[in-house]
């Protein structure tokens, strides 16, 4: 029997793990590496032990909708909890203390998972439209190319990919970070500060970036400037002691394969997870999440293969030359090929794209 539990991280509980070490959290690790455990070269296991269960972290309830209305959630073949945060940050914190096995999140937080020393490697990933998390911009305030961010006070979280764009952003108008105000803020505050005018300028992604446009007088800098900014890529990463656990492993792999199948069927019903999602769970019109998916474009699944670890090095690289990264690190110690075997037979099964021109 499947078990469905909803927790929503508060601001108080995450900001009360990341006060406490690294070294008392992960002593309070609910799981502990298991005797039989499997090596980081060992073959997958295929088999699911009855009473397996997997935490998965999610943000804005995406994957648990997703999962819901493709009906792949009633198929998965083991135990499963919800966990609701708000940026990778947070979802690293549930990871060093054992509170979750998998998440969903964008291409920095692995970086940071790294920067950690948190053993997180990404088992999954997909390709949406790279420009969808434009540079919105406060009410009164004109940034109608990248050079105008010269002197602007822009959103900044680390650890998010939110923090790629702008440093990519700044590099591609030959800026400096000095020639900016980076305002630290959290992720869930982006919204507010930008449509206050308490930053001039914040990446917003949707629906986010939906519920701010809804404020006279804001807008976005023109994708014709801010191209190439945006990655467009999504991870799926994963605790190593999950991925040790035999029966997890095996789970782990039943997931990947139940996302992407969900993914694709956003794709091919895009009128039912405009209503299911958008509508029903993020309370935006279906006029408005139409213009959300159509903007995301249709999904694809890079293969986990060098060229998707050498593109990952490249936004490491991006971090590391405007001096946000403490330490060098290198993208293929944040990855595990070997899911690669289930995403390409799911791929392959459902007909979707592997992105190879991308990946």
């Amino acid at each position: 029997m499947t078990l469905l539990r909803r927790r929503t991280s508060s601001a108080a509980l995450f900001l009360a793990a990341l006060a406490a070490s690294t070294a008392v959290l992960t002593g309070c690790s609910n799981d502990s590496t298991p005797d039989n455990a499997i090596s980081s070269s060992a073959a997958l296991p295929t088999a699911i032990p009855a009473g397996t269960k997997l935490v998965i972290a999610d943000q804005q309830e995406r994957i648990q909708t997703l999962l819901r209305a493709s009906g792949e959630l009633d198929r998965l073949p083991f135990a499963y909890e919800f966990a609701n945060f708000v940026g990778g940050p947070s979802i690293l914190e549930a990871f060093r203390a054992g509170s979750a096995d998998v998440a969903g999140v964008g291409d920095v937080p692995p970086i940071q998972a790294l920067l950690a020393g948190q053993d997180v490697p990404i088992i999954a990933a997909a390709q949406s439209d790279p420009n969808n998390t434009p540079l919105a911009v406060a009410p009164g305030q004109k940034v109608e190319k990248l050079a105008d961010l010269k002197g602007k006070k822009i959103a900044y979280a680390e650890g998010t990919a939110q923090q790629a764009i702008v440093l990519r952003a700044l590099a591609k108008a030959n800026l400096k970070t000095s020639d900016v105000e980076l305002v630290r803020l959290q992720l869930a505050d982006f919204n507010d500060a930008v449509r206050t005018g308490q930053v001039d300028v914040a990446p917003l992604n949707e629906p986010r970036l939906t519920r701010f446009l809804k404020t006279p007088g804001s807008s976005t800098v023109p994708i014709s400037e801010t191209d190439g900014t945006g990655s467009g890529l999504s991870f799926v990463y994963a605790r190593r002691e999950a991925i040790q656990d035999p029966g997890k492993a095996a789970a782990l792999q039943a997931f990947d394969a139940a996302y992407i199948r969900a993914v694709h069927w956003s794709d091919t019903h895009p009128d039912e997870w405009v209503q299911k999602y958008y509508v029903d769970s993020q309370k935006i019109s279906a006029e408005d999440g139409k213009r959300i998916v159509a903007s995301l474009g249709n999904w694809a699944f890079p293969h986990l293969d060098d060229a998707l670890v050498a593109r990952q090095q490249a936004t490491i690289d991006v971090l590391d030359k405007e001096g946000q990264l403490p330490k060098k690190i290198k993208a293929t110690d944040g990855f595990d090929l070997r899911f690669d075997a289930m995403v390409t037979k799911t791929v392959n099964e459902i007909g979707a794209t592997f992105d190879r021109e991308k990946s």
